[in-house]
């Protein structure tokens, strides 16, 4: 099964060895026909602590680490 690939922002680095990550998504209401815009926090491993607040960065999905985290950090975007 191919590993689902996310794009976000990381909002927080406050933790060891973790980042937290805004996944912000669109798509249009059904009833409304207006284009939403909804966001999710995803707890993602990073193993050397290399990305600040305010990085954007593509997380893939992996094995379960801990009980919250199953993403881990792949690359930050320019």
């Amino acid at each position: 099964m191919p590993k689902r690939i996310l794009q976000g922002t990381v909002v927080s680095d406050k933790q060891d060895k973790t980042v937290i990550v805004s996944v912000v998504r669109h798509f249009k209401h059904p009833l409304y026909s207006k284009i939403v815009k909804k966001s999710k926090r995803y707890a993602a491993h990073d193993e050397d602590n290399h990305f600040k607040a305010g990085d954007t960065v593509r997380i893939r999905e992996c094995r379960p680490i801990s009980r919250r985290k199953c993403w881990e950090v792949v690359t930050e975007d320019a």
